[in-house]
């Protein structure tokens, strides 16, 4: 099938990559051409495991190509992919800027029967304004279709060549059709393909954010309660984890959730709330505990050191708001070293992946270090903000030789309080009581 995707980003990349892999004639379409001149020289604008080794082999296939002339790209699909950024716009709405101008350009440059699916997050009735805006530049004939996606972020690939379910809104039955057979070959395990009216759709995937986010906030939340009474969260989360109505995903305390998708899908669909005079409690409630939960972890650290702050060097590992990837958008390490900034304290940093980007988010001032124990060296502390595996299993005793003082204070809860205890260390994480080092 002849498939064009419209955006590089995450979404965009990963999913013209994979319909390539699986045989389809896929052409990607950005305006950036910095972005599109990388690709075609073989390099990729993101980090995400496995997905160079995609683009390369399919871009050598002649499967895959990357152009920034938009009105060959419609042209010569049958399917058009939307996946471009809606970014949170005022008062924590999507903004829909990029979707209207794309879908604008469609219309203009459609000469025939064309299948538009949209993979970008969007509010609930985006399907009508889309739907609206393509019939306004063209009499040609067209079916729209809501496909949201369902990637985590270092985990992209995997997620697309093997999901859990696809999700596909449609008016017209026989489309629904031919999506099945656009999925087919990812759906070889299972053949959870939903298929259902757009809006619904649409809302399917705010749903889910929300609810995974919810239960984030909701351990947090309980952490902090555990935290008071000296129960141990990470026995709390083992707990109600074993009961089969929740199950264990999304119970790890920590300083917060971050991304592209969880902090603006939740307040977007507190926007859509209030638009339609029906207010979403939850979600707000939902975004007021993460920001508070990074807020309070940084002032844990601030307040431990109190007036030696703009005397203060600590070293930080991890950036990213997650493993396997160097994006640090919402990412909580950045909000809680701007703080850490404000109190005058060095900061230096360690992220196997998202040094490069996180300078530019915090304006150069971090000195940032290739290798994690030389961030370490006359440190006053290690602070943790991400789950890279390699921060699991460190060397402490060579961690012990380069800080100035045995102080660790961890947002993920790496480690264990008892064993981190005997090696003298002070640790200070999420929801579980303080051991004093032997």
């Amino acid at each position: 099938m002849k498939v064009s995707v419209i955006g590089s980003g995450y979404v965009g990349l990963v999913t013209g990559a994979c319909f390539a892999d699986a045989g389809n004639q896929v052409v990607v379409v950005d305006c950036d051409a910095r972005k599109i001149e990388m690709l075609n020289g073989g390099r990729l604008p993101i980090y995400e495991p496995g997905l160079s080794e995609i683009v390369v082999r399919n871009k050598r296939a002649g499967r895959l190509s990357f152009t920034t002339d938009f009105g060959s790209a419609i042209s010569e699909s049958l399917v058009v992919f939307i996946a471009v950024g809606t970014p949170a716009g005022a008062e924590g709405a999507a903004d829909l800027t990029a979707i209207r101008t794309v879908a604008s350009d469609i219309g203009k440059h459609m000469d025939g029967y064309r299948i538009v699916v949209m993979k970008s997050t969007v509010p609930v009735g985006t399907h009508k304004i889309v739907t609206e805006a393509i019939a306004r530049e063209t009499s040609q004939p067209f079916d729209y279709v809501s496909n949201p996606e369902f990637l985590k972020e270092g985990a992209a690939v995997e997620d697309f060549m093997r999901p859990d379910r696809v999700v596909v809104g449609v008016t017209n039955p026989a489309v629904g059709e031919m999506m099945k057979e656009l999925y087919a070959p990812f759906l070889r395990r299972t053949e959870r393909i939903l298929v259902m009216d757009p809006a619904s759709a649409e809302m399917t995937k705010y749903a889910a954010n929300a609810m995974l986010a919810t239960k984030i906030s909701f351990m947090n939340e309980i952490a902090g309660l555990c935290e008071r009474f000296g129960a141990d969260v990470e026995r709390v989360r083992l707990g109600i984890g074993s009961d089969s109505r929740i199950g264990p995903a999304f119970l790890f305390p920590g300083v917060g959730y971050g991304g592209s998708c969880f902090p603006k899908d939740v307040t977007a669909l507190v926007a859509m709330g209030e638009r339609v005079g029906y207010p979403m409690r939850i979600p707000a409630a939902v975004h007021e505990v993460n920001q508070r939960q990074r807020e309070q972890f940084a002032m844990r650290v601030i307040d431990h050191f109190g007036d030696e702050c703009p005397n203060v060097t600590l070293a930080v590992w991890g950036l990213a708001f997650k493993s396997r990837t160097d994006d640090v958008r919402e990412s909580p390490a950045i909000d809680c070293i701007r703080m850490f900034r404000a109190r005058k304290m060095t900061v230096n940093v360690h992220d196997p992946e998202a040094m490069e980007t996180a300078k530019a988010h915090l304006n150069g001032e971090i000195r940032t270090f290739d290798d994690g124990y030389a961030a370490l060296v006359d440190a006053d502390a290690l602070v943790i903000f991400t789950d890279w595996p390699e921060f699991r299993t460190p060397d402490f005793d060579r961690i012990a030789a380069s800080l100035k003082r045995k102080l660790i204070f961890d947002g993920r809860n790496l480690y264990n309080p008892e064993l981190l205890a005997e090696r003298g260390f002070r640790y200070i994480c999420v929801g579980r009581p303080e051991v004093a080092p032997k």
